[in-house]
């Protein structure tokens, strides 16, 4: 980590950040925001269309049903520190390219080692897969997992129950669950 690095600092980097070919297809980069009063991190894929017109984490169809989620569960997003692995959005929303994913982790460990959240939260499996080396989120789901000494909580990611409804109820009891591992 720089020295004397602050939030400020990683989202002036990632503004200016020309490292991969996203930053020529970008409107705006998606560094992550919130507070940390309850010293949750939730980490997402790849900011989407709407996220890169604004520049916010999680504000289209998937954020409004996290927001919803993690509302109903007593956590307030501006207590919590939302991002994603990728600071641009990809072309048409196509998964990240592991290269992409190589050059713009950097940033993300600096936002972790910053704010030494108490749980990330992964949404997916492209973050899992990619933070965890986990295959398939369905067994690891709605637990904690121990990895460099941080606490990581694995749950689908909300677009996923957008299109299977069925995933919704999961989804949900999920959030459920790290709502009061945070207690």
């Amino acid at each position: 980590m720089p020295e004397n690095d602050t939030l400020d600092k990683i989202d002036l980097d990632i503004k200016n950040c020309t490292l991969c070919l996203l930053c020529s297809t970008r409107k705006h980069t998606v560094p992550g925001e919130g507070g940390f009063l309850k010293k949750l991190m939730i980490i997402g894929e790849a900011p989407g269309y709407h996220e890169d017109q604004s520049g916010r984490p999680f504000i289209g169809a998937a954020g409004k049903i996290l927001r919803n989620t993690l509302s109903k569960n007593d956590i307030k997003i501006n207590d919590v520190f939302i991002t994603n692995i990728i600071k641009c959005r990809p072309p048409n929303n196509r998964p990240p390219f592991i290269n992409e994913k190589k050059i713009c982790i950097q940033y993300l460990e600096r936002q972790i080692l910053l704010l030494q959240p108490k749980i990330i939260c992964l949404l997916g499996n492209v973050v899992s897969s990619y933070l965890l080396g986990i295959k398939s989120i369905t067994n690891e789901r709605g637990r904690i997992l121990h990895k460099n000494e941080l606490k990581y909580f694995v749950t689908y990611h909300p677009a996923a129950t957008i299109y299977n409804r069925n995933l919704l109820n999961i989804f949900e009891q999920d959030i459920k669950k790290l709502a009061e591992y945070l207690l």
